[in-house]
């Protein structure tokens, strides 16, 4: 019985062990966002595309390349999606708009849905 303890503490020792000297990631190779005014002049078009629980969402395109997959409503909790297409458009205009003037990421907030009647 002693054996199989000091077996399970040695294991766990080495694999605690092991998980803290795993090489994090460098920050210099860290996903980065396009500089701001990079998509100044990119032809950005989106697609209003089907969400879970009959809901809605988009998907952003830059020079008809995939941008953006969004399919809840972003600054909300949990998953759920927009409840009419034309929420969904009114939203990836915004992102649109937004990416356009260099803000990336482009993040929509709480107040921006309801100026925009998504939420109230």
């Amino acid at each position: 019985m002693k054996r199989i303890i000091a077996y399970s503490v040695s294991v766990f020792f080495t694999v605690f062990v092991h998980a803290q000297q795993q090489p994090t990631q460098p920050e210099n190779n860290a996903v980065a966002f396009p500089k701001a005014g990079a998509h100044a002049n990119t032809k950005l078009t989106y697609k209003i595309i089907d969400a879970p629980n009959k809901s809605f969402g988009y998907d952003v395109y830059a020079d008809g390349k995939f941008m953006i997959h969004q399919t809840s409503i972003p600054a909300m909790p949990g998953n759920e999606g927009f409840k009419t297409k034309a929420d969904a458009e009114k939203v990836a205009k915004l992102v649109m708009d937004k990416i356009k003037k260099g803000e990336m990421p482009p993040t929509v907030s709480v107040d921006e849905l309801k100026n925009l009647k998504v939420i109230k």
